[in-house]
């Protein structure tokens, strides 16, 4: 048997394709966006359209998509399309509101209340004492932790930046200042019983939360009725946060912690585009 370079048959690059379930107006949004940075900051050339490129990083966030995949099927290194990536998304996380921002547009459309929680986006486990602020006892894994608000309906309005995982809801709710940020607006909030204890105000309360049972005292069925009437109030916020996860980066995030934040802002964009359609 001798050994020989030559193929055994013909080959060239397989590309395979997949639906990118977003609507048109998304991937519109993301090109116009990128057109007008291109003609901002003077530059001459891509080696692809706008179009191509949005639609290239819409797939690397919906569906997890692998760079270098991504980049051998439209021809080019995996450097590039992790730039474009990365450009998207800044200019995506630079059009997210602020937090007073979005809490005044709220009570301008004459809202009442918003909905508060906390969730855990799971990242990669990583060696060393610096990654293990980053695990929750509370949902057994490694990752972020991320405060949201949303409307009523469960649209969301605001993100907060990445903390770690290990981080209490209430004291994320205390950085950001969400309570004084709710009574310069003059709107309440609904909240799960990790916000007990934020707002201490028994005669104004802001920030509405349920009643939690202890071993001396039992809930009566006021406060069970209570509790049921609260849940079915807050039941949008998990809505938002679904629709916020349907980005498959999501899953299990590979970046840098320290980008998250703006991933994050960026998704949050992307869905309210997606659900205002």
């Amino acid at each position: 048997m001798t050994n020989t370079k030559e193929r055994a048959e013909d080959t060239c690059p397989i590309a395979y394709q997949c639906r990118l379930s977003l609507s048109t107006r998304t991937v519109n949004h993301l090109a116009d966006l990128l057109r007008r940075h291109l003609k901002a900051i003077r530059s001459r050339w891509r080696i692809l359209a706008p179009g191509k490129i949005a639609v290239i990083v819409l797939a690397v966030l919906r569906h997890d998509q692998r760079l270098a995949d991504m980049a051998g099927g439209s021809n080019v290194s995996e450097s590039t399309v992790r730039r474009w990536r990365d450009e998207l998304i800044g200019l995506l996380a630079a059009q997210a509101p602020r937090l007073d921002r979005a809490l005044k547009k709220i009570a301008k459309k004459g809202g009442e209340a918003v909905l508060v929680d906390g969730t855990l986006i799971r990242t990669q486990r990583r060696t060393g004492k610096a990654d293990r602020r980053n695990y929750s006892g509370k949902h057994r894994s490694h990752g972020l932790h991320f405060l949201a608000l949303t409307d009523e309906n469960g649209r969301l309005i605001w993100i907060s930046a990445a903390r770690p995982g290990r981080t209490h809801d209430n004291t994320a709710a205390r950085h950001d200042h969400i309570l004084a940020h709710l009574r310069a607006v003059g709107l309440g909030a609904l909240a799960d019983l990790g916000f007990r204890g934020l707002d201490n105000d028994i005669l104004n309360p802001v920030i509405v939360t349920g009643y939690t049972a202890t071993r001396t005292h039992n809930l009566t069925s006021g406060q069970k009725e209570a509790n049921r009437v609260l849940a079915v109030g807050r039941a949008p916020v998990e809505h938002g946060f679904a629709h916020l996860k349907n980005w498959r980066i999501l899953t299990k995030l590979r970046t840098d912690p320290a980008r998250a934040t703006r991933l994050l802002r960026a998704l949050l964009v992307l869905t309210n585009l997606e659900i205002n359609r």
